[in-house]
């Protein structure tokens, strides 16, 4: 060791920059962390909260994502109930549904993952169906040339039985293609990439049809749902039930840890917004974040895009919309960055941290000593200096606008004193004498 020592000079060169962080192996939100815009590094660590893979295994299971490979025969209602007594959970929800006899990729959300459903059951599906054809055909390429042509907007009609109302409506399939078809059975097997609420049942039907020889569905198996596929850690109910005994019994939670993911996971293909810690709370009471709370940013963000906003240790806060686009986040220094749309994280997971500036403290004592009234409002007691603080009019060319807005309450009253003019009894007389008025008029008209 002393050799070592001598033989080399150990000290911290200098540097003209820093060395570049590595992030692309970081799980979940975090990966690629380094490539955000910075806002700003500045901010003050609020030890709360913790990396989605570290939760509590109470916590890890309210927020968890199951990617379950649905079997055939029970409904996707029945799995979900299944799951969510299995595992001892208050909610759980699917993101879509699959026929009893349809196979494959079922996304169960547990409790607070469950406010993410509504965005996985819009998200695109890809299936591999089974056709069975009623009659021979010329060849294999027949086949595939109308499989290529049924792509685009097409119209259709839900099977008779359904979980949804048949009314005729459009779908899009986005891409299609024949992966083998067996001559002596007329059978073809064929993969569909297409939006959520596509019937394959029908998409058969219309093959059947375009070929002249008529056709039904035989078999059909989800591959991907959103974001999660087959080969993305798919499990089956088993796996579920063996996962929930082993901690039950020996108290190992790395089984059940290793089938479910955090919520996060189908969050990752959304631009992202970093958000100081002291910000964290007031988002999940629904405030909007502001451009002080903003650190790091995506690039290419557009304006009214859904974004997600995350902490600094990469849990999801809430998804939000976009109110700047990436260049006005790096100029602006003040303004809303995006309004919420739907807060994932709980309450209180974060300490409160408004409220403790300087005007905040002066307001609470005002309201303390009756200067303000409960809600913080000026009353009679209100000192006129702090009034004429927070004047919205202002000398010069807004003069005129002041003008106009103290006409407009006097015009306001005047219309409220013509309404109190009125009783309430009288314009249930003048209601009732116009209504018999009317009756009269169509008695008139029907005996002509």
């Amino acid at each position: 060791m002393s050799k070592k020592q001598m033989s080399k000079d150990y000290k911290i060169e200098p540097q003209s920059s820093t060395p570049k962080l590595d992030t692309s192996s970081w799980p979940l939100l975090l990966k690629n962390f380094d490539s955000l815009q910075i806002r700003t590094g500045h901010y003050t660590p609020i030890p709360s909260g913790c990396s989605p893979l570290k939760r509590p295994i109470k916590e890890y299971l309210q927020s968890g994502v199951l990617n379950l490979d649905k079997p055939a025969n029970p409904s996707s209602h029945e799995v979900v109930a299944w799951i969510r007594r299995i595992l001892r959970v208050e909610k759980t929800g699917h993101s879509g549904t699959l026929d009893p006899k349809v196979t494959g990729c079922l996304i169960v959300c547990i409790d607070r993952g469950t406010r993410l459903v509504k965005s996985q059951q819009g998200a695109g599906k890809e299936y591999v169906a089974i056709v069975r054809l009623h009659d021979a055909i010329e060849g294999e390429v027949k086949l595939a040339r109308a499989i290529e042509t049924l792509t685009g907007a097409l119209f259709q009609r839900p099977p008779l039985i359904s979980a949804v109302k048949r009314q005729l409506r459009i779908r899009t399939i986005y891409e299609s293609k024949l992966i083998e078809y067996d001559n002596d059975r007329h059978l073809g097997v064929f993969w569909v990439s297409c939006e959520a609420g596509t019937y394959i049942r029908t998409l058969c039907v219309h093959l059947g049809l375009l070929l002249g020889t008529g056709g039904h569905m035989q078999e059909l198996r989800r591959v991907r749902s959103g974001i999660l596929g087959e080969a993305d850690n798919m499990v089956t109910m088993h796996d579920v039930l063996d996962a929930q005994y082993q901690l039950d019994t020996h108290k190992d939670e790395s089984y059940l840890r290793r089938i479910i993911f955090p919520l996060e996971k189908l969050l990752t293909t959304y631009k992202r917004v970093v958000v100081k810690d002291s910000a964290v709370n007031a988002i999940c009471y629904g405030a909007m974040l502001m451009i002080p709370g903003l650190l790091r940013y995506s690039d290419g963000i557009e304006l009214n895009e859904v974004v997600v906003l995350m902490t600094t240790k990469g849990e999801a806060i809430a998804l939000g919309i976009a109110q700047m686009t990436t260049a006005v986040m790096a100029t602006c220094d003040h303004g809303v960055v995006a309004k919420i749309k739907r807060v994932v994280m709980e309450r209180d997971t974060y300490p409160r941290r408004w409220g403790l500036g300087p005007m905040a403290q002066k307001k609470k004592s005002m309201i303390s000593k009756g200067e303000l009234d409960k809600h913080g409002r000026p009353n009679d007691k209100t000192p006129k200096s702090f009034i004429e603080q927070f004047k919205p009019v202002k000398a010069g060319e807004a003069a005129p606008a002041a003008e106009s807005s103290e006409d407009e309450p006097e015009k306001k009253k005047s219309k409220k004193e013509g309404k109190e003019g009125k009783t309430p009894k009288k314009d249930k007389k003048e209601k009732k004498v116009k209504s018999e008025k009317k009756t009269k008029k169509r008695k008139k008209d029907d005996s002509d």
